[in-house]
């Protein structure tokens, strides 16, 4: 998931015109009720279009963070 906050830092560094996190896996695990390809919730995944350039950042922020909370859980799981 280390990609994924990498990602996250360059979507939110855009002025305008976010790209959608989406990477065509759509599953939401019964976990967490996060999507597994992009970590975001049901309500953030519906909104998304909805969406003014500042909420999406948020949502890519918050996207950051749960990457970089998944990356450091799977280091942890390694050792």
């Amino acid at each position: 998931m280390e990609w994924l906050a990498r990602q996250a830092v360059r979507a939110q560094q855009k002025a305008r015109d976010l790209p959608s996190p989406c990477i065509s896996v759509c599953r939401i695990a019964a976990s967490n009720g996060l999507c597994e390809g992009c970590l975001r919730t049901l309500d953030e995944v519906g909104a998304w279009s909805r969406l003014d350039d500042e909420g999406k950042r948020a949502v890519w922020a918050r996207i950051e963070q749960r990457a970089l909370r998944a990356a450091a859980s799977s280091q942890g799981d390694r050792a």
